[in-house]
């Protein structure tokens, strides 16, 4: 018997949603996934979507209605395409990027700093003493409107740890900035231990839409 694939999302869908508060953003992260899933799940009600590449994010985002956000790793030659059909950039981690995203856009972007947890500036992340810099920066240009903050948990690390280093850097971020109250943290193996510590957006792929093959 083949499997309904609507309902099968559903399912995973209303599970999701009865583990999380009303108020917290559930992003639903549709890489590898097919146009069509994103579709069944827009009629089910959901109204943000991730893409990690942009080649995915620019063949599905004009035919899914609802707020698409950016969460891979920047590359300077894909901005331009990438602010073409996201309407949140959720990886800036430098000034030079401030720089580019701003020029490359038509549009009002919405943007989250991505700071890394784990000390090395090479995975994508700023260091938590970059942030402010990187907020003013934002703050200065006319197109991007400053979120709050993002980040992953490191690999090999226990979420619980990792997320609560980032409630403090999260405290002492919005006590500067107290109108970029948000924070992207979580994903489908840590997003309740990211919750306890304060995030206001999860982002959830393979809990709703199964493994990736």
């Amino acid at each position: 018997m083949a499997i309904d694939r609507k309902a099968q999302l559903a399912e995973n869908l209303a599970a999701v949603k009865a583990s999380i508060p009303n108020d917290v953003h559930l992003i639903v992260v549709t890489k590898t996934f097919p146009l069509s899933d994103a579709q069944l799940l827009h009629e089910l009600g959901v109204s943000e979507f991730g893409e990690n590449r942009d080649q995915e994010g620019k063949a599905k985002a004009p035919f899914v209605p609802g707020k698409w956000h950016f969460q891979g790793q920047l590359q300077s030659n894909k901005l331009k395409s990438i602010a073409n059909w996201a309407d949140v950039i959720q990886t800036i981690d430098s000034l030079r990027y401030v720089e580019l995203l701003s020029k490359a856009s038509e549009k009002n972007l919405e943007v989250f700093i991505q700071v890394s947890l784990d000390g090395e500036e090479h995975r994508g992340g700023a260091l938590p003493d970059q942030l402010n810099q990187i907020a003013d920066s934002i703050l200065a240009s006319s197109n991007l409107k400053l979120q709050g903050l993002m980040a992953v948990a490191p690999l090999g690390e226990q979420p619980d740890s990792a997320f609560e280093r980032l409630a403090k850097i999260h405290q002492n971020f919005v006590t500067a900035y107290p109108n970029a109250p948000f924070l992207s943290s979580g994903m489908s193996s840590d997003y309740l231990s990211a919750i306890a510590h304060g995030a206001t957006h999860i982002r959830v792929g393979s809990s709703i839409l199964g493994s990736r093959s």
